[in-house]
Order: C-alpha cells, then structure tokens, then sequence
C-alpha cells in the first residue's frame, strides 16, 4: 500500500516491504520508538509492542504486546479519525489590538494554550473579506483576509505557528452563497447579459390577476421572509436562501464550479490541510424551484428544504470536486448537512466507497429540544428533553453503518447554538456548573467519532444571564425570527408592537440562541476578560472574573484542567475513539450507560454518566463491570462511593485490564 505522505502516529522511514515516508500514527500514543529490520517497536508505557507488515494483507500492521499475548492487528487510520478538533469563532476569540474584534493575530497569540489543552486541528470560522452581514458567512472575496482579522501575511504567521506545534489548521468554505458585495454578483446583477448573470440564480417575477408582482416561488428563507430579492434594474429576482445579501450560487453552472476549486486550491496551496463545507447539501436545488408544500396556511412562505436539501446533482458535484481537488491533498473534510433527517441520505456524502467527504455534521441531537411544530418551528423554541432520548439518538449514529465505514463528527457546541452546560448539563450552581460540564466532556471524548469542542466548552462556559434584555441579542437569526413573530402576531390581533406578548420568544432566545456561544472568550478576570483592551463588539458574559481560562488553569480541579485529562485519555486508550458501541440499562431514566468494544482485541471501555442531580444506583448488566476494570477518568476527587453507585452528575471511564 502506498500511504507516502499520509500521518500516523509511529515514525517510519526503512520498513522496505511498505516503503513509508511518514510521521506514522497509529491508533495510540507512543512515548519511545525504536526500529529493527521491518518491526517497529514501540513503549507503550507499562507494556512493550511491536508493529509489522501482516504477511496476507498490505492494508494491515500487526501489533503484538509483550505484556498481553492477545493479537492485535491495528489497520492504518487517517490522521483526522483520532483528532481533536477545536473550533474558534475568530471574532470572539482574542483581540490582539484592542478595536474590540478577535482577529489572527490573537489566535497565534493563544496556541501554546491549545497545545496544552491537547488540540490537534484547529477549524476557524470564516476570515475572508466580508460586508459582515452575518458575521463572515457572506462573503465578498474568498483571497482575501477581512482587514478586522489581520492580513494575509497574519495568516501565514497564524499557519507556521500552528505547524510548528504539530497541529493542523482547517477552513470554512462558504460556497452555497456570496456576499451580494462579491464582484461575481456585482457583475451577475449589472445586466441580464452579463457572462455572469448565470453565475447565481435568477428568475422572472410571478404576476396575479391583478397584475401585481410576486417573488418566482414561496420559499422561505431560513432567516425568515422570502427567499428571493427583488431587482428592479433587470426585473428579475435573485435567490438567497439565507438573508438577502447572501445570493446562492447557481452551482449547475461549470464555471461557478470550477471558480469554486479554484479557490480551494489557493488556500490548499498556501497549506490549509482542510475544510469545513457551510450548508453543502443545499448547493443542488430541484429543477424547475416548484413551491414548498403549505405547511402553515397563515404564512406566505413556506420551508422548502424538501426543495432544496439534498438535491439531485449534490453528490454529482461532490464527486467532482474530490476527483479535481480533494484526491490531491492529504486533508481532512467535513460537510455541514442541515435540514436532513434521514440517516441514510448522510450515508451517501461519507461512506468511503462513495469518495466524497470524511463526515458530516448531522443535527438531530441539537435539534432535541426544539418542538416540532409546524407554525412556529424554529431552532430558537424550545421543549423539555428526555434523557431516553438523547441515548436513543446518540445510540443509533454510534452504530449506524459501522461495519461500512460510516464515521460520525462528535460535537455537542458549535457557533450555531447555544452553551452545552446550559443546555445538557445544569448551570444553576457553581458546583453543578463544573460537574455537569465535565460529565458532558466524558460523553463526548468516550464516543466513537472524530471530536470537536467549541471554543468555550473547554471552561464549562454557560448563556449569559435571563436579564440580559433584547438589544444583547445581536445574531440576524434572532432579530429576525422576532420581527416576523411580532408582526405575525400583530396582523392577527390588531395590536400595536407595544401590546404583543412577545414572552415565550424571548425565553426561547435565553435558552437558545446562537448569541449565547459568541460572546468574547473569558481569559482572565481583568477589564473586559482579557478579551480585548478596547470595548468588545459584543458584551462579556457577567461572570467572567471569577470563571475564565487563567483561574482555571491555576486549579486542577477546574473544567479547564479536566478536559485536558479527558482528551489525553481518548488519545491513550484507542478503544474510545475505534471501539463498537453497546448501549448498556437504555430504561434508566438517569444514567447513560455504554459500553466500547475492541472485536479483536477484547479490549472494552466501560462509560456511567448520571445526568441527574441526585444519587443512583445501577446494575450495569456487563461481564466486566468496574469492579473488573480500572478506572481511567472521572470527574469526582477522592474514592468512589461504591462501584455502582453514581453521585450528581458523576462521570465515568473503566478500560479493562
């Protein structure tokens, strides 16, 4: 097998069978390596084991442990598999010139603290030149960095400290839209004969009997109101699913296509090592953009990602673009893929004989507690969640496809929703705070999957606070979805604005919006949380002197200090991030029982997490309960109660011995 220029974690350089030129890493971490004829030998620290060819199988290496006489054959994994993955909100992160917006400079500035946390790739939200419409995700110039985070040059800095810290750096690609500043609009909108008129979706206004102009269909657009926008110079309607200064691409077009990768190799040239794909299912619509189905009667326009999610060319041009582009490059990459429910419809974008994308982000799990109405459905409602059914939905992408090669993206934060411990977890303490958000770290870095975190998650930050009133409130999806429920509910009662009850919004946007995880990081206890020394482009959540990333790390008993635990124990035992998955007592309506297999070796992981505030009792029905296994991370000090007994919101991992 050829793997030259792919990573591992074992450094080969005259195994003469294989001819490996590489950093090489296999499924765990080594502390010494020595190699004799073709056998790798590697400490393991209490154990000794060696690595060779399998002599009937190329794609295979033997590990053999002096400690254990159990054969363990190891297959070579991609790099990304067992990498941790750390999103930063550029805007929010770290100021480093105090005009209030995080920028790059101040990421550079902040690696050596991500180093130690145990990141291996860092995703960063968009940088690119933009009107900053909706915070970067419009964008005006794809070679161009947005002179609020830094320049190119930034850039390169940013990347060669990344590097020289062995870590890796990925993209956001934002390709369904532009912003409508880009020059490709400019010129699309200039004139219907423009060449690049059809590099973006344009259609003739509808007219009614009475001669009225209508848009071309009645989609809605996912922040609310039309989905199309009317040009009055050329008569015609261009779409943008998101807001109106976000045109979607036309995507049927090849040169749109090939303007796209392009792009992708500027940056896979100057030595980004992947992307994050926004909305990339969404970028083939239906042909012909036939009305959305009437789901609400009182509404105009209607969701319509039934006609546009997953569209006929999408997996058509993702094969396209990994034969032009991503087959090129040892990189890692993963689509966002929203309003899609069927688990087989994913299969199609990442399973490996597809030769597509790495993963996906699915959001059923962050779609938990949203109800499923149709009038006012809106990721910013909210409803009470059963803990059986985050196990049920956890449990079945565990397993789902496994033995095709499916791989899930494990995350529970992300720019787009709120805090995790305020949301899973229990905030309403101090105490309970840093309980719960460890527990949640256990849930993730014990699943089957590639891990990310979210800039944040690492210090168990929460919302900001229920008084926080309305102009707090900055994202356009929350200001949005206001407006349109407002003056829905005005025409319906015949109110004035200051008459509505507007209460039940705004306890959803408390819970729920995506400004509670783009608030400024809280670094210190100093003005402004050591943010920026200038006045933050947003407020700091009010807590910040006494939880924030420098107290943290001066308290091993701290979020901050139990998350860089949790990661070096995924990266140490293989079984977390490789092993099957068994969902243990599913009829506990408290514990999240599961149990991690390793088929070849019988290696199992044993993961308990009380998600209640009280103390239970369990009677995990496994061969190897904790009394078989040693415990290898937990987030209680001191002796365990009994072995199966679990305090508030207790966590814990047993491997076997």
């Amino acid at each position: 097998m050829d793997l030259e220029g792919s990573l591992y974690n074992v450094y080969i350089d005259s195994v003469s069978e294989l001819n490996l030129l590489a950093r090489m890493p296999v499924l765990w971490a080594s502390s010494t390596v020595r190699l004799t004829d073709s056998k790798i030998h590697i400490g393991l620290s209490n154990m000794r084991a060696s690595l060779k060819k399998h002599p009937a199988d190329d794609t295979r290496l033997d590990l053999s442990m002096s400690s254990d006489q159990r054969p363990f054959h190891a297959m070579a994994q991609p790099w990304w598999k067992s990498s941790t993955i750390y999103q930063i909100y550029p805007v929010s992160f770290f100021d480093s010139n105090g005009d209030g917006f995080g920028d790059l400079n101040g990421i550079t500035a902040k690696l050596d603290y991500l180093k130690e946390l145990g990141v291996d790739i860092l995703w960063l939200s968009p940088i690119y030149k933009s009107p900053l419409a909706d915070m970067g995700y419009d964008i005006s110039d794809y070679r161009e960095i947005d002179p609020k985070y830094g320049t190119l040059q930034d850039w390169d800095n940013l990347l060669k400290g990344v590097h020289d810290r062995g870590m890796k750096l990925m993209m956001d690609l934002v390709v369904n839209h532009t912003s409508d500043e880009h020059e490709w609009f400019v010129k699309s909108r200039s004139s219907k004969d423009d060449p690049k008129r059809d590099w973006y979706i344009w259609r003739p206004p509808k007219y009614d009997s009475e001669g009225n102009r209508h848009p071309p269909n009645n989609w809605r657009s996912v922040f609310e109101g039309s989905a199309w926008d009317y040009d009055a110079d050329t008569n015609e309607y261009y779409l943008h699913l998101y807001i109106s200064k976000q045109p979607d691409l036309n995507w049927a077009n090849p040169a749109v296509r090939e303007a796209v990768y392009d792009l992708m190799r500027f940056w896979l040239d100057r030595g980004c090592d992947g992307f994050r794909m926004d909305v990339i299912n969404i970028i083939s619509k239906v042909d012909g953009l036939p009305d959305a189905p009437i789901l609400d009667a009182n509404e105009t326009f209607q969701p319509a990602g039934v006609h546009f999610a997953n569209g006929p060319r999408v997996h058509e041009y993702l094969k396209e673009m990994r034969n032009k582009v991503l087959s090129h490059y040892d990189i890692i990459t993963v689509g966002e893929t929203p309003f899609t429910e069927s688990m087989d419809a994913l299969t199609l974008y990442v399973l490996p004989d597809r030769k597509e994308l790495n993963m996906v982000f699915h959001f059923e799990l962050m779609e938990l507690d949203t109800p499923k109405t149709v009038k006012d459905w809106s990721p910013l409602m909210h409803r009470q969640w059963k803990l059986s059914e985050l196990k049920d939905i956890i449990s079945r992408w565990q397993v789902f496809k496994s033995e095709d090669g499916f791989w899930n993206a494990i995350f529970i934060e992300n720019h787009d929703h709120p805090r995790a411990v305020s949301r899973f977890g229990n905030d309403t303490t101090d105490e309970l705070r840093a309980l719960s958000a460890k527990m949640l770290a256990i849930l993730e870095v014990t699943q089957k999957g590639t891990l990310y975190i979210y800039q944040g998650q690492e210090l168990g930050l929460k919302n900001f606070p229920p008084s926080w009133k309305l102009e707090e409130y900055k994202d356009v999806a929350s200001q949005n979805y206001w407006n349109r429920i407002l003056e829905r509910r005005m025409r319906e009662t015949g109110k004035e604005a200051n008459e509505i009850d507007m209460e039940d919004v705004f306890e959803g946007f408390r819970r729920k919006a995506r400004d509670h995880a783009r608030v400024p990081m809280q670094w210190d206890s100093s003005t402004n949380a050591g943010f920026s020394s200038g006045a933050p482009w947003m407020r700091v959540n009010d807590d910040y002197e006494t939880w924030n990333a420098s107290r943290q790390l001066e308290d091993e008993g701290s979020v901050l200090s139990f998350y860089k635990r949790a990661l070096q124990t995924r990266k140490q035992y293989p079984v977390l991030v490789f092993g099957e998955y068994e969902l243990l007592i599913p009829e506990h309506e408290h514990v999240f029982a599961y149990r991690r297999t390793l088929a070849e070796s019988g290696i199992q992981a044993l993961v308990l997490l009380n998600f209640s505030d009280m103390v239970v009792k369990i009677d995990p029905p496994v061969e190897k309960g904790p009394d078989t296994m040693k415990l290898v991370l937990g987030n209680y000090d001191g002796p365990e109660i009994d072995s199966f007994s679990l305090r508030s919101y207790e966590g814990r991992v047993y491997v076997s011995f």
